[in-house]
């Protein structure tokens, strides 16, 4: 029986703007409503706007951010991928940066731009 070593190599979705000029904290980042993809893997993609409480309780696990009458709860944007197939996971949350708008899965509304005033969004 012969072993093969297999190798994965990919490139990571860079966000910033300025690479050199950030503020991340880690944070858990919550599985709930995330859909598998083709590979049944549940990945938060890197430039996802998070929220949820997160920064008034890092217990309080970070979900896409909602808005209602308004006003976001968005607190920070996902820097890398983060796979939480087997339940939340560690990520780190960007609460200060440039961020590129071109570089995420949406681009944020003016309540999520409003609500992270730490963080320039640029095209």
């Amino acid at each position: 029986m012969s072993k093969y070593i297999v190798s994965t190599f990919s490139n990571k979705k860079e966000i910033l703007k300025f690479p050199d000029h950030f503020i991340a904290l880690a944070v858990t980042v919550s599985d709930a409503g995330v859909v598998a993809n083709a590979d049944g893997k549940k990945i938060v993609p890197a430039g996802t706007i998070l929220g949820g409480g997160v920064l008034a309780n890092e217990t309080t696990p970070a979900a896409r951010a909602t808005t209602a009458d308004g006003v976001s709860n968005a607190e920070g944007v996902l820097l890398n991928d983060t796979d939480v197939t087997h339940g939340p996971a560690q990520g780190a949350l960007v609460i200060h940066g440039f961020i590129q708008t071109g570089k995420l899965p949406s681009p944020p509304t003016e309540e999520e731009t409003a609500a992270l005033p730490q963080i320039t969004f640029i095209a």
